[in-house]
């Protein structure tokens, strides 16, 4: 007969009581509203249990050091200071080196907490991040202290809920906001394979506790929870859009029905294709998305597909192609167009002006050319160029370095290939200087990793190879992409006070505050650091994960990149919950788009309104109403961004307008074709001294890093 193990769960009152226990949580589980009891049927542990035949009321079985813990916790004190109950919890954990174990210990603490009730089991009090459903409370008792209540469809969950509640429950909410995800990262509790996504539960209830607290400091100082960022709110039904800068961007997501028709048919007429950045503006966007629907050869891509797809377009029949971007994008057009034997198709930029790009205008600069030289004095040397310059720079720095071009999604791979494969390699890259930045910090955290983590980054690296690389890696410490650099420690502040909970992206280009903001949320699955097409992967895989759960709810994702990327994201979005309510979903999805912008990003002005009225472009009344007039934000503080930073918007790509698109496409191919010689994207004939032409000579590293990429499986821009 099976004599019987006694029983101690984080809780001082524990009664025998045949088959059962009747279990009263300690003080620090009970809101001033909870009645200071709770049962619940718990099975017993008995000496059958080591030998597996039971267990609670799971299959596994548990070791000695599990059973000798229950009888070793301490008792705990409502009035003990929080790190000391965190410590407590983290040492009990810590002792059970059987990862069954701890997930044993992890259900019993799921039996003492207390169920919340379904009418607090909304929407609005769910935990986003989590793999199961999670909802949270919050409250600020008399006594000044916090008091949470949790739920979860998880019995597992439910245990990271209770440990957390345990700990914080009845701490000051100073002392709430303290604790950090780091603290929590030796509970590693799990089986193999589930480690990850449940450290990331861990972390994200304890952000959404942290975000809780701050909304209820907030109202008890009589201010709104967070100071809102202008957002957009899409859900199966529609669009809507709060605040200003949100509404200029909503505008035209339903286009014109003339003007689509109007492209539509010019481009059937004379072959036109169209290759797009994502950074359009968003009247462009929406009669591109629209127009695709009837005329295939149209693209929305970032700037290194533009040219792939050209080709294609070409290679279907197209006799001219519309370039919307800067100038070095149309340069690249025609130059990958001209080698692969496509020389007799026009291909036209948006403008008579030059279509700048501050990046690649800092990678033209006498001090790039300094980089490169300091680049030349060590051997071996590699340069890693962004694809965001022209292809002059390309091929003077390949004349004087060996150079290989990358873009935000490969950056990583490309420059640890490099260090693998060529021993003693310095790496020389540029010209943004956030990007390059970013890359060193990301390769010093890699270097504090463990070698299983290294390697699922790249599996030729380990400790010691990263931590060789460092001193190594060089970065142009000059150059920024005037929409990147907006997302400054202003914006960052705020995302942190009022967003913290929310999915968060960035592109690799955001200054380093902003880097650090997302690599954080990242690592508990919460964000994404990439290319514009991963920040658009990234938020289409969640909401498709979401329609799949088939669950209510509302996602945030706070976009840290150019704001012309909306329209390609509402576009998926739509897609996608649209095809869940044509296979049988039922749930209430919304997703939330958040432009972390300056509050000052949106001005008003007289003397542009002056220009405008001069111009006939206004009603009357508009004529004398200045003041009303929402400027959109341009290149300089003075035309609607914010010194603090976050306008988002490149002044360059919306120099690619609709009605330029329209001249170009109703003017080529007819007798006044010569009035667009300025619209003609430039043809670099001249040669290096090597010889080689700009264009060639250009094109190569663009060619090495296609070569480069089966190498390491990575795609996009």
């Amino acid at each position: 007969m099976a004599t019987t193990c006694m029983l101690k769960v984080q809780n001082p009152s524990l009664a025998l009581r045949s088959n059962s226990y009747v279990i009263t949580p300690p003080p620090h589980f009970l809101k001033p509203s909870h009645k200071p009891y709770l049962t619940r049927k718990v099975h017993l542990l008995t000496t059958s249990n080591l030998n597996g035949e039971k267990c609670f009321k799971h299959s596994s079985p548990i070791s000695a050091a599990l059973t000798e813990s229950f009888v070793q916790v301490p008792e705990t004190n409502a009035h003990e200071v929080l790190p000391t109950r965190l410590n407590r919890i983290l040492a009990e954990f810590s002792a059970l080196e059987n990862p069954r174990d701890r997930v044993m210990r992890l259900l019993e603490y799921s039996s003492l907490l207390p169920s919340l009730p379904a009418s607090e089991r909304i929407s609005a009090n769910r935990v986003m991040g989590c793999t199961a459903q999670v909802w949270l409370t919050a409250e600020l008792g008399r006594d000044g202290r916090m008091y949470f209540g949790a739920e979860s469809d998880s019995e597992i969950t439910r245990g990271f809920c209770s440990c957390l509640i345990n700990a914080i429950n009845g701490a000051l909410p100073e002392e709430v906001l303290k604790v950090k995800t780091e603290d929590l990262s030796s509970l590693n509790i799990g089986v193999a394979g589930g480690a990850k996504s449940r450290a990331n539960t861990w972390h994200n209830i304890l952000i959404s506790m942290q975000k809780r607290v701050k909304d209820i400091l907030a109202k008890n100082a009589g201010k709104p929870p967070v100071d809102p960022f202008p957002s957009l709110l899409i859900n199966v039904e529609g669009i809507s859009a709060q605040g200003t800068f949100a509404e200029a961007q909503a505008k035209y997501l339903s286009p014109d029905a003339s003007k689509v028709a109007e492209l539509v048919d010019v481009l059937k007429e004379k072959q036109i294709g169209v290759v797009a950045h994502f950074y359009m503006d968003p009247e462009v966007q929406g009669v591109l998305v629209a127009a695709k629907q009837q005329w295939p050869h149209i693209h929305i891509s970032d700037s290194l597909v533009m040219a792939d797809r050209a080709v294609k377009m070409a290679e279907s029949g197209c006799k001219f192609i519309t370039v919307l971007g800067v100038d070095f994008m149309s340069e690249n057009v025609r130059a990958i167009l001209d080698q692969a034997g496509f020389g007799e198709v026009g291909v036209y930029r948006m403008a008579t002006e030059k279509i700048g790009c501050s990046l690649a205008e800092a990678a033209a600069s006498p001090k790039y050319l300094q980089f490169l030289e300091a680049a030349t004095r060590s051997q071996p040397s590699l340069h890693v160029i962004y694809i965001n310059t022209s292809l002059q720079t390309k091929a003077q720095s390949h004349e004087l370095v060996p150079t290989i071009t990358c873009t935000s999604s490969n950056v990583v791979q490309t420059v640890l290939q490099a260090f693998a494969q060529i021993p003693d390699l310095t790496v020389w890259y540029g010209p943004d200087s956030y990007m390059g930045a970013n890359l060193a910090e990301l390769f010093r955290q890699m270097s504090n990793m463990t070698d299983a983590e290294i390697a699922e980054i790249h599996p030729m690296h380990d400790k010691n190879t990263m931590k060789s690389l460092l001193h190594r890696l060089h970065f142009f410490h000059d150059g920024t992409c005037l929409v990147h650099d907006l997302f400054g420690a202003d914006v960052v502040r705020r995302v942190q006070e009022g967003y913290c909970d929310s999915f968060l992206t960035a592109h690799f280009e955001v200054p380093g505050e902003m880097f650090s903001l997302a690599m954080e949320a990242k690592k508990r699955g919460m964000g994404v650091v990439g290319s514009t097409q991963n920040i658009l992967d990234f938020i289409t895989q969640n909401v498709q994960e979401a329609v799949r759960r088939d669950i209510d709810g509302r996602l945030q994702f706070v976009l840290g990149t150019e704001s012309g990327m909306v329209t390609a994201i509402v576009s998926a979005i739509r897609n996608v919950l649209t095809a869940g309510k044509s296979n049988g979903a039922r749930a209430n999805i919304e997703v939330e788009i958040i432009f972390p912008v300056s509050s000052n990003s949106i001005s008003k002005s007289n003397s542009i309104s002056k220009t405008a009225a001069s111009s006939g472009d206004l009603k009357p009344d508009e004529r004398t109403n200045f003041t009303n007039l929402s400027i959109v934000p341009g290149v300089s503080s003075g035309e609607g961004c914010s010194i603090h930073g976050g306008c988002a918007s490149c002044p360059y790509m919306k120099m690619n307008s609709l009605d330029s698109l329209l001249k170009v496409c109703h003017l080529v191919g007819t007798s006044k074709e010569a009035l667009l010689s300025a619209y003609r994207a430039q043809r670099f004939d001249k040669s290096m001294l090597s010889g080689h032409s700009i264009a060639d000579l250009g094109c190569e590293p663009i060619l090495h890093m296609r070569h480069f990429q089966p190498l390491f499986q990575t795609n996009g821009t």
